[in-house]
């Protein structure tokens, strides 16, 4: 990336950006705000944040976007809030309300923190209606929003951690740690049934992507300052997180840059394949050889 009219820096930038992202903004406006404050195109995010949530986002930038697809899978942390005695049609504060209760005044809350229980671990899970899952070839939130019915499957998703915080009913706050995919508007919504109660999400921040926290993400504010991003830009190789790495030597790393297979005995899977700390590719091992996948430029 080179400068251009409006944006922060002259030099080329290539890695992972975290972005705090605020209340109010989707996704796709954080990507263009960041697009226009770094005068490139090459910017795109690895998981989506609803309007309603705040939190980390990571922004791949320049030849990073390259790596995108092997970060949307990693896990990620929430602190939510759920409110008992309502249920509304998206199971979060933005849409209407369909069903009220008043017996949330009888959830005690050790009776709250018990049901928890239920939702730990590899749980089965019906997605949100409104919801970017696809029907029949078409996303749910369409059919939804036109009032048409949606039956969503259920699809297996693991809570790794869920735990009481703050309790102030009818509000209670959730430290939550799940698999890629799990609406944490639809575990609002489940616990609500749980109790007899009926609840919908009134809060949601996101705090966590794999290794990569929220305390060390750039405020939306300080896109324009160059010496911020740069300060914050995590290089692709750290980006990757846990992924397992493969040491390269200089005839190896010449192979794997023309696009050769290895031979290696390593454990089937994704592997980061590097030399002195640089990411020359991801390669798929099967125990026997690793292939390139994606190449990077020296």
């Amino acid at each position: 990336m080179r400068m251009t009219r409006g944006s922060v820096t002259s030099e080329p930038l290539d890695g992972v950006l975290p972005v705090d992202k605020p209340v109010g903004p989707t996704s796709h406006d954080i990507v263009g705000m960041t697009r226009r404050a770094l005068g490139t195109r090459r910017v795109g995010h690895t998981g989506t944040l609803d309007p309603f949530a705040s939190g980390l986002l990571l922004l791949c930038i320049g030849n990073a976007t390259r790596i995108a697809e092997f970060l949307t899978g990693l896990p990620k942390r929430y602190r939510a809030q759920l409110r008992l005695g309502q249920r509304t049609e998206t199971d979060d504060l933005t849409g209407r309300i369909i069903a009220e209760s008043n017996d949330w005044h009888d959830v005690s809350q050790e009776r709250f923190a018990d049901v928890l229980n239920a939702f730990r671990g590899h749980i089965l899970q019906v997605p949100a209606s409104f919801s970017a899952k696809k029907v029949s070839g078409e996303r749910a939130y369409r059919a939804a929003r036109e009032g048409r019915a949606v039956t969503l499957e259920p699809v297996s998703v693991h809570i790794a951690e869920l735990r009481l915080g703050a309790w102030a009913p009818p509000f209670a706050e959730l430290e939550v740690a799940c698999s890629t995919g799990t609406y944490v508007r639809a575990l609002a919504r489940d616990i609500g049934e749980a109790l007899g109660v009926g609840a919908h999400l009134t809060a949601l921040r996101r705090t966590a992507v794999g290794p990569h926290d929220v305390e060390a993400a750039l405020p939306v504010a300080l896109l324009t300052d160059a010496d911020r991003v740069r300060a914050t830009l995590i290089p692709p190789l750290a980006a990757l997180g846990p992924m397992p790495r493969v040491t390269l030597d200089d005839e190896q790393v010449r192979h794997v840059r023309h696009g050769r297979s290895l031979e290696s005995a390593h454990a089937p899977g994704t592997v980061a394949l590097v030399t002195h700390e640089e990411l020359v590719a991801i390669g798929e091992a099967d125990g026997e050889h690793i292939r390139p996948r994606k190449v990077f430029s020296a």
